[in-house]
């Protein structure tokens, strides 16, 4: 009854001398992930362009014209928007939504929308 006290004391005495890992290198430190700028850039243009849209078109859901948006903008456009907020994107969007592209592809969510695409 005595004995396994005795082989856990003793076992227990034993593992604070073995060397865990000989040999090893210690584990890698995993940098944390930050989201990209341009990302954060989309994100914040995303807000602004949808606050347009549903201006434009009150009641209607504005995602897939905002996603047509925001795939023909460039970066540069993009933060722009993000930096204007409300104040000064009007202008900018119309001019995005104004393109052959940006019009085709709203015309496409359109139709998807009324489910004659």
């Amino acid at each position: 009854m005595r004995l396994p006290l005795i082989l856990t004391a003793a076992a227990l005495a034993l593992s604070g001398c073995v060397v865990q890992n000989p040999g090893m290198a210690p584990p890698p430190v995993i940098p944390q992930v930050k989201p990209a700028p341009d990302m954060a850039i989309r994100n914040s243009a995303r807000l602004v362009v949808n606050r347009e849209m549903a201006k434009r078109l009150p009641g209607a859901n504005v995602a897939p014209y905002t996603d047509c948006v925001l795939q023909n903008a460039t970066t540069a456009e993009l933060a722009s928007i993000a930096d204007a907020g409300a104040a000064g994107a009007g202008n900018a969007v119309a001019g995005i939504v104004g393109r052959p592209a940006t019009s085709q592809c709203i015309a496409g969510a359109a139709a998807s929308a009324r489910g004659t695409a």
